[in-house]
Order: structure tokens, then C-alpha cells, then sequence
């Protein structure tokens, strides 16, 4: 008995000319933001089942900057100068073979594995088959950019580590920033009650997000009007004004801290044990299965990513700058290529 593949038959896309060098933005070591620059760097070969992507347009994270500055991933990386950026969305232009299930032509999204290969700031990344997924119809490659890392983060920490379900109480630390604005409503679509910290301009856009209460840090302190939280997710720390030592104060016994940020609170996991707290620390996984499912949620408009500005890939330490300076809504992204 012979079996047919109902899949339809589809012709491929003949694969662009890729030239041998690109244009892309380089640190040669690690410092301040006006440190970026433009350079004419060697196009990355792909390996086994990596894909070759030209890159529309990449996002810009926190992990960037603070890599810039020579923390965060800064002593994983091999050579100097380095190319930074762990989100892309562009189009694939080398697969690994005819039938991979991201052939040439087709529009992706996910992360660059930086700095193990050099990163999104450029016009080609290549980037794992397992960190990518289709990019949403939704979605502009600019909006595309601004959700892998934060996404996934986002999605790690609430749905996979929050467990998020109706009646839980989840207090979310910076609910307006890029990670924040996408935990605030992924934490509401799975049925929590959901409590944001954020500054009196962002409240309604809170809301609109699906925070039930918003408290306004700059006039507020959190623990004077919210208690038995079942949750904390803290992506602030105790960089200033000792947001995760206060943090315990709301939770109840046997609660959740999530503490995200690397190196912001090196004794939370002393401090909530000792006040009966369950702890954990959270590295985003790149997962293109989870993505694919945030993809659905995107372009069924359950949930929706915000840019607040999109800067020329040029301007990438402009773009740095801005993102240090705090207070961004969402994301900011660099525009690389024409769609």
C-alpha cells in the first residue's frame, strides 16, 4: 500500500545571491554606548541545522546593554570586535535542505545564539532551526523584532515557572517594560489576578493590558497596599530602592519570588528562606515551539507587542542610549533592511 503526503506541493523559492560581507554594527571592547559602530564584516556561514536569515529588522534588550558595558554576557565572548543582538525577524535565505520546515523564502522571527555566533545587529544572522519559528501575519518585522527574548522570558517566567491559573496573585515588577508588558498579559490570559508596578503615565495602559491593579511606584510604596500574593515576578531587583527585599513583605508563606535579573540581588535565596518563600532565579530559553504558540496569540490579538521607537541600524547607540536612560514602554527595535 503506497501512502500519499497530503501536504501540498509548493515550488521553491530559489535561493538568493548572499553576498560575502555585510554591513553591521561592532564593539571592539566593551564600554559605553557611543562605542558602537558601523563596520563591513564577513557574512556567517551556517552549520548542520542553522539557518542563514537576512535581517529586516532586530530588537534590543537589556542583556545587550548591559553585555556592552561589559557585564551580562560579556566574558562569553571569543573575539573582538563582536556584533550584539539576540533578536531577529527577516527572511531565511539559506536552509539546510530542500524540505526543512523553514525553506528559503520564508519569513521568521527568534534568537540569535550570541555570542556563540555573532548577532542581529546586521544585515544576515544565522540563527538555530530550534530558536526560530514562522514570523506572526500579523505582525511587521519591526513589531516581530521587539518579541522573541522578551516573549520568551516573559512566557518562561509565568507560564512555565508562575504556573499561572484563575485566582492566583501575581505581583509584576516594571509591567511596562518589554518583558513586563508581555508577563502582564500573558499572566491575565491564563486567569491571575494581576498586580503591575509602573508609573502614573503607563496605569491605563496597564489596564488596557490586563492588570487588575496598578501601583504607582514613584508615589506608592508596593508593600503599603498589596499583600498575600501568591507570586513576585521581580525584573528590578535590588538595583535601587531595595524592590526585591520589600517584595518578600507581600508574599504569603509558601509563595513564589522569581528574582530575573542577573547579579541585581545576589542573597534572595537566603533571604526567602528565611522567611518561609520559595525562590528561583530564570534564564530565557529560545524555544521556537513556545514562540510558534506566542505566535498564535499574536495574530489572534490575545496579546500584542508595543514599540515604542524604531531607530536605523546606524543608530544603534542612540538606540542603547535611549534604553539606559529607563522608562521605555515596550520595546525598541532597529530597522536594518527594506521588508
Amino acid at each position: 500500500m503506497r501512502f500519499r503526503s497530503t501536504r501540498p506541493e509548493t515550488a521553491l523559492a530559489p535561493a538568493p545571491a548572499v553576498p560575502d560581507t555585510m554591513t553591521a554594527i561592532v564593539l571592539d571592547a566593551p564600554g559605553a554606548a557611543d562605542l558602537l559602530r558601523v563596520a563591513d564584516v564577513p557574512v556567517p556561514s551556517p552549520v548542520l541545522s542553522e539557518v542563514l536569515v537576512r535581517v529586516v529588522a532586530a530588537g534590543i534588550n537589556p542583556i545587550d546593554a548591559k553585555t556592552r558595558a561589559g557585564r551580562g554576557m560579556s566574558a562569553a565572548i571569543g573575539a573582538w570586535p563582536a556584533v550584539l543582538g539576540f533578536d531577529v525577524s527577516g527572511v531565511v535565505v539559506r536552509a539546510p535542505f530542500d524540505a526543512h520546515p523553514f525553506p528559503v523564502g520564508t519569513e521568521v522571527y527568534g534568537m540569535v545564539a550570541v555570542p556563540r555566533t555573532p548577532g542581529s545587529y546586521a544585515e544576515y544572522a544565522v540563527v538555530p532551526t530550534l530558536s526560530l519559528a514562522r514570523k506572526p501575519a500579523s505582525l511587521s518585522h519591526a513589531e516581530a523584532a521587539g518579541v522573541p527574548l522578551a516573549a520568551l522570558t516573559a512566557w518562561g517566567l509565568v507560564v512555565e515557572t508562575a504556573l499561572a491559573h484563575q485566582g492566583q496573585r501575581i505581583l509584576i515588577h516594571a509591567g511596562s517594560g518589554g518583558v513586563g508588558h508581555f508577563a502582564v498579559q500573558f499572566a491575565a490570559y491564563f486567569g491571575a489576578h494581576v498586580i503591575a508596578t509602573g508609573s502614573a503615565r503607563n496605569s491605563d495602559w496597564l489596564r488596557d493590558l490586563g492588570a487588575a491593579e496598578v501601583v504607582d511606584y514613584t508615589a506608592t510604596r508596593f508593600e503599603d497596599v498589596v499583600d498575600d500574593v501568591d507570586v513576585v515576578i521581580d525584573l528590578i531587583g535590588n538595583v535601587s530602592d531595595d524592590t526585591g527585599t520589600r517584595s518578600l513583605e507581600v508574599l504569603r508563606p509558601g509563595g513564589l519570588l522569581i528574582e530575573v535579573p542577573t547579579g541585581a540581588w545576589p542573597g534572595f535565596r537566603e533571604a526567602a528562606a528565611a522567611r518561609g518563600i520559595r525562590s528561583t532565579d530564570y534564564k530565557t530559553i529560545p524555544d521556537g515551539g513556545a514562540l510558534t504558540t506566542i505566535s498564535r496569540l499574536l495574530d489572534s490579538g490575545a496579546v500584542r507587542v508595543y514599540v515604542d521607537r524604531v531607530f536605523d541600524l546606524a543608530d544603534a547607540g542612540a538606540a542603547h542610549a535611549e534604553l539606559e536612560r529607563g522608562h521605555t514602554r515596550g520595546k525598541i527595535v532597529l530597522r536594518v533592511s527594506e521588508d
